[in-house]
């Protein structure tokens, strides 16, 4: 069942209770943004399974039928797309205000129309979130890129070219994707992106027709300028959900299956964990959180502190790290966390000093968690995804009763989260929120 949203959504959550049993990770929504924007590429009809039902995926869906393309829910995960025509109408900048994914945009519409004017992109509030990649790389495809109070991209004819990104954005690279696929040619796209959900939109591609070489790696040879066909592509399971519910086991002291978690992209996801004494076991597709855990951290060589940090794939993924953080607060000893992408991302961290964790922000990128500690239930606000997130699985392992107001940020990145933590034993109750 698709969830119901509303402006204002606060959780009231219940802690202190321990879960079990079986949950499937949605779609990647990281995957499904970029695939859905790169449907465009193609006049042919697309079905999409396994898509989140996640106010940013919706978002986008809006944004694209103003486009001109059909897209329609078909099942609860399903979608169907066709954009026989795509024109480059005028993007509503209250939509794209809250989602960053409208900026993949553009790519499919400089290579179906010529042309597209978009607002700034909106997103999470986490530090400064440069487009400089994307026009970059653009740029050296033979796009004319003019930025003021929107952006403005001009390219009657896309060419191939060797393109270096000056940095691995995942969408920098995901736009330069959907453009050389367009493109007339051969384009070299060095430095790019390697997550799962770029090797997912690269896959969605070749299935319509593309010709893509060095999925997975950091230098993609595109062989633009091939029709592209229709066809049906299910999105990969998220691995940052995965993460979120390792650490949700963890905090709780569950044992929890999850199932057909992708588990080829968990090396270095399962190595940072284990840093915090949390061991998982992969049973063939499935990934197994023991409710028995030392979560005890593991010190480095010589007794010294140990540092958990965010790097591009394949390093631990910098989604995660307010997880991490959240379970740390649950495991014997103390560690550093090094969050190098965003400046704002750990300023969370607040909320969980006040709910009694004790935790040293050193600077905006630094942050020591010593433990483990006893939660306390407070009222809270979720700032962003991930945050919020993180949040909650602080409240569920928390004494007492917690509110998070400004809920529905989870919902972003969250399909039903409520209704799924429920169904294996947690007690969160979904309310408007008041005014």
């Amino acid at each position: 069942m698709a969830q119901v949203f509303s402006n204002g959504v606060r959780y009231i959550v219940e802690g202190g209770h321990r879960l079990s049993g079986e949950i499937e990770p949605a779609g990647n929504k990281n995957a499904a943004l970029p695939i859905i924007a790169a449907a465009l590429l193609t006049d042919q009809k697309v079905t999409l399974t396994n898509v989140p039902r996640i106010r940013d995926v919706e978002a986008l869906v809006e944004l694209i039928r103003t486009l001109g393309a059909l897209a329609e829910w078909t099942g609860v995960n399903t979608l169907e797309i066709e954009a026989k025509k795509v024109r480059p109408a005028a993007l509503d900048p209250e939509l794209c205000a809250r989602i960053r994914a409208s900026i993949l945009l553009a790519g499919p519409l400089l290579a179906r129309a010529g042309k597209v004017t978009l607002p700034p992109p909106g997103g999470d509030v986490i530090g400064r979130r440069r487009v400089d990649t994307h026009f970059l790389a653009l740029q050296q495809m033979g796009a004319r890129v003019t930025v003021g109070q929107n952006y403005d991209f001009r390219a009657p004819k896309l060419k191939g070219a060797d393109v270096f990104l000056d940095e691995p954005s995942v969408t920098g690279t995901e736009n330069a994707l959907m453009a050389a696929t367009a493109a007339q040619g051969t384009t070299v796209l060095r430095n790019v992106a390697s997550e799962p959900h770029v090797q997912d939109l690269a896959r969605f591609l070749v299935m319509l027709g593309a010709k893509i070489e060095g999925i997975g790696t950091n230098t993609m040879t595109v062989h633009g300028g091939a029709a592209l066909g229709g066809g049906a592509y299910r999105i990969g399971p998220d691995h940052i959900e995965v993460g979120s519910l390792i650490g949700l086991a963890a905090v709780t002291r569950s044992e929890l299956r999850i199932k057909r978690a992708g588990v080829e992209h968990f090396r270095a996801i399962l190595m940072g964990f284990e840093r915090l004494g949390i061991v998982c076991r992969i049973e063939g597709e499935d990934l197994v959180v023991p409710g028995q855990q030392t979560r005890r951290i593991r010190p480095d060589f010589g007794g010294h502190v140990p540092k958990i940090e965010d790097q591009p794939w394949p390093a631990f993924p910098a989604d995660l790290m307010s997880i991490a953080i959240v379970a740390a607060t649950q495991c014997s000893g103390m560690i550093l966390f090094f969050e190098k992408m965003f400046e704002s991302r750990l300023f969370f961290v607040d909320k969980l000093i006040a709910m009694g964790a004790r935790i040293v922000l050193c600077d905006p990128h630094r942050a020591i968690v010593s433990g483990p500690t006893r939660l306390r239930a407070q009222r809270m606000e979720s700032p962003d995804i991930r945050a919020g997130m993180a949040m909650l699985l602080a409240s569920l392992c928390a004494k007492g009763t917690s509110v998070i107001n400004n809920a529905q940020q989870i919902e972003r990145g969250y399909e039903r989260i409520d209704e799924r933590l429920n169904a294996l034993g947690a007690r969160i109750v979904r309310e408007p929120a008041r005014g």
